[in-house]
């Protein structure tokens, strides 16, 4: 495994994204304390916060409640996907006018591949991706830069000296510039691997340090425990390309859409919106799970399969019947309904679109009928893109706050045409 002499990777990461998304787009808001949440309701939770809030000790996850006890001059916003993916694409102009793009990780993440001469004046690069962002947008958008011999020390290296760092790791620099953090300042060690490595004695970032990558391996039970550790010595470890596996929704719900029929309600429309990314994608699926996330309970989920399909009629027969399956389950008999927190849904055991044999046993009728529920979903997704989201639907389409399976993921960029 090849072991880089020079920096090769430069890893970018935007500060507190949505929030100062909006302080940009709002110049009365910049310098102030705002909050972004999915929607507006007193019993939900922060998905972003500034950097003035951050300050005060407020976090992603924070409830409204706390964020208003510990700043009552806090400025809560909704959500506005559609004009963060926006940004986003103008973001990605900006910079590609300094530095080409290698790959983008993330809403608000990118890396650059670096050229032998590019990774001589990598300060210089980033000064000009910052100066170019500030001239180009404004200063209320900052982003945090590191620069290392590879994707992994990079990315550590752009939370080393947040909000709007810059921070270069050469291989001589390899590990002393690490070995202050905590585990868990780490990306890809969560409670999960920090938990095994404190079974396994590992306490400390120098303690990880001396590990062999065959220890990493066992540890995190998989070859991305090795890979982690190659990486943390500084191998130039690529990141794997990842296969997609299932297309889902999910939405925390306000108090008063918790009762049965606006949770299938909502549920109905998180199905819809992962169909027709599904078929944008060209895919077909072969199951479909549905599940709620309770109040001091875990969740719980089912799941119904059926033949590899496409269409929302498909889809939402499975979940009708999901639906009815749910409420009488076990773990849920007896629960308040407003105990219900969360409703999500994934479509997976995906396949190609086009189906090229079918059981000796398909009835032709059937086979027509699914057909023309087909024409009839691709005909709604013609139309929604032409008039709008809300054009046309089957069955109502008011949904319990915006932009309803179009939230953004940190890993995954919805398109416009989403909303």
């Amino acid at each position: 495994m090849r072991k880089p002499d020079l920096p090769e990777r430069l890893y970018l990461d935007f500060d507190s994204f949505f929030a100062s998304a909006e302080q940009q787009m709002n110049p009365a808001l910049q310098g102030r304390p705002v909050g972004v949440v999915p929607h507006i309701s007193e019993f939900t939770g922060l998905i972003a916060a500034s950097k003035e809030a951050k300050k005060l000790g407020l976090k992603t996850g924070t409830s409204i409640r706390e964020a208003r006890e510990r700043c009552p001059d806090i400025v809560i916003i909704e959500a506005r996907p559609d004009e963060y993916v926006k940004l986003h694409h103008k973001i990605l102009d900006i910079i590609d006018t300094v530095l080409p793009i290698g790959d983008v990780r993330s809403i608000d993440e990118l890396v650059c591949r670096l050229l032998p001469s590019e990774s001589r004046q990598a300060e210089a690069l980033g000064l000009a991706i910052k100066a170019a962002l500030r001239e180009k947008l404004g200063s209320a958008l900052t982003c945090s830069i590191g620069v290392a011999p590879n994707e992994l020390l990079a990315k550590i290296a752009a939370e080393i000296d947040k909000p709007d760092g810059l921070v270069i790791v050469r291989p001589e620099d390899i590990p002393r510039r690490f070995l202050k953090l905590q585990l868990r300042d780490l990306p890809g060690i969560a409670a999960g691997v920090e938990a095994r490595l404190l079974r396994s004695g590992i306490t400390t970032v120098e303690e990880l340090w001396r590990i062999s990558p065959k220890q990493g391996r066992a540890i995190w039970g998989s070859v991305e425990g090795e890979r982690f550790i190659a990486g943390l010595h500084g191998y130039a470890v690529e990141k794997q390309e990842t296969q997609r596996r299932m297309f889902g929704h999910g939405r925390v719900l306000p108090r008063d859409w918790r009762q049965p029929d606006k949770i299938l309600q909502c549920a109905r429309l998180l199905c819809m919106s992962a169909s027709r990314r599904l078929r944008k994608e060209r895919y077909r699926a072969g199951a479909l799970v549905y599940g709620w996330r309770i109040k001091g309970q875990e969740s719980i989920s089912v799941e119904g399969v059926f033949p590899p399909s496409r269409d929302d009629h498909c889809f939402l027969t499975c979940l009708g019947q999901l639906h009815r399956r749910l409420l009488m389950h076990p773990a849920f008999r007896g629960t308040d309904f407003r105990r219900i927190k969360n409703v999500h849904i994934y479509l997976h055991h995906l396949s190609g679109e086009v189906v090229d044999s079918h059981d000796l046993f398909d009835e032709p009728q059937q086979k027509q009928r699914q057909q023309r529920w087909e024409q009839v979903s691709d005909t709604l997704d013609r139309v929604r893109k032409q008039f709008g989201s809300d054009a046309l639907s089957l069955g109502s389409s008011i949904a319990p706050g915006s932009y309803i399976g179009g939230k953004i993921a940190f890993g995954r960029i919805p398109d416009l045409d989403d909303y």
